[in-house]
């Protein structure tokens, strides 16, 4: 008995021992994956250029703050968590980061004092970097962007999740293989495999998470890489799938889609808006072209990435019975077409297909048909707002009907929605509206 009580004390000394090591012991961070000369300066305008590509600006700008200088809240399912200061002042920023100290907040999550961020900052995908980007990116933020002193909020999320060593044992589990290995002898495939997988972190939104709430798949090579996610109770459509816009759309409307935040059936709304406003307006056409013809080639519909001919003879446009009931507009039609004929029939039409690059098609919108209503009824009460591009600079703003739909009216208008024309997605009640009201 005593030899069984002293393995047993043996064993937990051992486990608390091991404990605190695991505590208290410094990460190893990953050391870079290519060697660069010593006197390695980033070519003019590479860092700015990476800093577009991997979308920094939208996340550490907050609404009327100065950019880069943080606080902007990021909403997840543990809590709120502030995004931090990032320009090279010394007291709230990271001015006293080193070169290592900055990578390996970009591979490994982990402040210069030690401590793991959240991975609401998306280091699963920016370890695929190149050390040629962590440079310019560095090189950048340390010479480029003025200081600006702002103390942002401290993330204080409740227990267990404000225990950030624990997410240690998340990283070991989570993370892959640093540096980005190209699997195709096609240059544009691989320069958009590059950006979608690492700097513009798209599986970050667009990919499921798994049971450790890691993304569920960081590459092509994973089924449920980019077959959709959820951010903040908004759905982010999946990008894949042979039902998914993107797939169903030619590369070259993707890439316009991409450059101008619209094309021919959508406009951008909510984060996309953000990303496109503040990243993807400024890549090189190639390189939107590159994140087109990649999403395309993964995609389910054969990965042809030419855009549809159109026959000699195009068929007449099918008349839905949406489109009937609208038209005719009979007095004792519904409240949900009766509301859309008042708010909504004059920009988006009885057949639901809007203006080409002004008002997006409603028919078969993914933001309408998502899991989640969320986002459709943030729009419709909030309104939505095209940002000025290079390429399309008019501004073009939808307002918001929270002042003149009740509850029960905005449900009535959503449902009809989401089951008009070719749609078939759940009904919505009062107190999902009032949700989003709050």
């Amino acid at each position: 008995m005593k030899t069984f009580l002293r393995v047993i004390l043996i064993l937990a000394v051992l486990g608390v021992v091991g404990l605190l090591a695991f505590i208290f012991v410094p990460v190893q961070r990953t050391a870079a994956v290519a060697q660069l000369p010593a006197d390695y300066k980033a070519p003019a305008g590479s860092g700015e250029y990476a800093m577009r590509a991997g979308d920094c600006m939208a996340c550490h700008t907050a609404e009327g703050g100065k950019p880069f200088a943080g606080g902007r809240p990021i909403h997840s399912p543990m809590g709120t968590i502030w995004a931090t200061n990032i320009t090279p002042d010394k007291e709230t920023g990271i001015g006293n980061y080193t070169l290592d100290d900055f990578r390996a907040a970009l591979y490994d999550g982990v402040r210069n004092d030690g401590a793991h961020l959240y991975p609401a900052m998306p280091y699963e995908n920016y370890r695929k970097l190149t050390e040629e980007d962590i440079r310019a990116l560095y090189q950048y933020f340390m010479t480029e962007v003025p200081a600006v002193s702002n103390k942002v909020e401290e993330t204080a999320l409740s227990f267990p999740f404000n225990q950030r060593w624990g997410i240690r044992a998340w990283n070991w589990l989570a993370l892959g293989k640093p540096g980005f290995e190209p699997v195709s002898q096609d240059e544009q495939f691989n320069r958009g495999a590059y950006l979608v997988q690492g700097a513009g972190h798209c599986a970050a939104c667009h990919s499921p998470r798994n049971l450790l709430m890691a993304q569920d798949g960081t590459d092509e090579s994973s089924a449920a890489f980019l077959t959709g996610g959820e951010i903040d109770g908004y759905t982010a459509p999946d990008l894949r799938g042979p039902q998914s816009a993107p797939q169903k759309w030619s590369t070259e409307e993707l890439a316009a889609y991409l450059t101008t935040a619209r094309n021919a059936h959508s406009t951008a709304t909510g984060e996309m808006m953000l990303v496109v406003r503040d990243s993807l307006q400024y890549m090189t056409p190639e390189d939107n072209l590159a994140i087109a013809t990649y999403l395309k080639k993964i995609g389910s519909t054969g990965g042809s990435t030419a855009p549809a001919t159109p026959s000699a003879a195009p068929e007449k446009a099918e008349v839905t019975d949406t489109e009937k009931m609208l038209t005719e507009a009979k007095a004792d039609m519904p409240l949900g077409p009766r509301l859309y004929l008042d708010n909504c029939g004059g920009c988006h039409f009885v057949n639901g297909k809007g203006a080409a690059e002004i008002f997006p098609e409603l028919d078969g919108n993914s933001l309408v048909t998502a899991k989640s209503s969320k986002g459709l009824l943030d729009v419709m009460l909030h309104g939505a707002e095209l940002p000025s591009t290079k390429d399309r600079p008019m501004r073009v703003r939808m307002q918001g009907y929270n002042d003149r739909l009740n509850d029960e009216e905005a449900a009535a208008l959503a449902t009809f929605l989401r089951q008009a024309w070719h749609n078939d997605a759940p009904p919505v009640t009062a107190e999902d509206v009032k949700a989003v009201r709050r």
